[in-house]
């Protein structure tokens, strides 16, 4: 089921129906409303879906946006900060997702869990910055990257706990709504959950049919080109959990949210362990020009009409 991240226009208007209005133009009708959405926009965006312009595939955490939130910042919150507001904060913010959720029908929310304190530009933008260098077969990044996976595997384990402690709270609503929470696969090697973790997360909840695995391709992508898994294998294993994805493309070898059937992924060889009903939602960077996103669409069509279903 082929869907469409308000992400990509929600900054370029200021009212909600205008938002929907030109994704509907570029040949979807059915949307994941996306976090960086201001509530002034919402009354735009409930009269555009009763009036019946467009479907609601799902929400992603927190929608609309923290009030005291100025800018598109879907990690202002964190289940896992040392903060108690900021835990608080995130479990409120996610309830109030998850009942307008209902309001729009949607069938999941995907889920950020937080990260573990590690600085970025130290870690995971060293590594990204040594493979743009071509040193990713060097002893100096094998170093690097043990390094990275030694120091967070020490520390990690309070973070995921908080993380898997939020999700045992929050499933309650998200049964009593009939809306699975999908915890997504993030970019960075210090979010919150590693791969390990989030097998273990997975593991955690099989007998809870509200907590899932959301697979993003771009964020997937860009640890397969710091050697940290095997997208195809990775993939495989997850097929069980996934409740959906975020189709993206990747420029080698940072570059992400680039439109599908442009960069480096392997859709043909990595869609086969995916069941086509699943929603497959285009998330988007705002920079992508509409008519290549509507050149993709028209090939993807094409390529994969199993997709369209749904």
């Amino acid at each position: 089921m082929l869907s469409f991240s308000t992400c990509w226009n929600n900054a370029r208007h200021p009212e909600g129906d205008d938002i929907i209005d030109e994704i509907l133009s570029l040949g979807f009708d059915t949307m994941e409303l996306s976090h960086g959405m201001t509530i002034s926009k919402l009354p735009g965006i409930q009269k555009a879906y009763r009036a019946g312009k467009f479907r609601c595939s799902g929400v992603h955490n927190y929608f609309p946006s923290p009030v005291e939130v100025m800018i598109d910042a879907p990690d202002a919150y964190e289940f896992s900060s040392h903060r108690p507001y900021d835990r608080q904060r995130a479990m409120e913010m996610t309830i109030k997702t998850l009942e307008l959720a209902a309001e729009f029908k949607a069938k999941y929310v995907v889920m950020h869990m937080g990260s573990v304190p590690m600085p970025s530009k130290k870690w995971t933008k060293r590594l990204t910055a040594m493979v743009k260098d071509g040193q990713q077969l060097t002893p100096e990044f094998a170093k690097a990257k043990l390094d990275f996976v030694k120091k967070r595997e020490k520390i990690a384990p309070l973070y995921f706990q908080r993380a898997i402690e939020a999700l045992e709270q929050l499933s309650e609503k998200a049964a009593e709504l009939q809306i699975p929470l999908a915890v997504e696969s993030r970019s960075r090697f210090e979010d919150v959950p590693s791969e390990s973790e989030m097998v273990r997360l997975q593991e955690h909840f099989k007998d809870n049919p509200w907590i899932g695995y959301w697979h993003d391709f771009g964020h997937v992508q860009l640890k397969h080109n710091l050697g940290l898994l095997d997208h195809d294998q990775w993939l495989g294993k997850m097929a069980p959990y996934l409740i959906g994805c975020h189709v993206h493309d990747v420029y080698w070898p940072e570059r992400d949210h680039r439109v599908p059937l442009t960069g480096e992924l392997d859709f043909k060889k990595l869609l086969r362990h995916i069941d086509p009903k699943k929603p497959l939602v285009w998330e988007l960077s705002p920079t992508r020009k509409a008519d290549q996103i509507k050149q993709a669409l028209s090939v993807w069509k094409a390529a994969y009409p199993e997709t369209l279903q749904g």
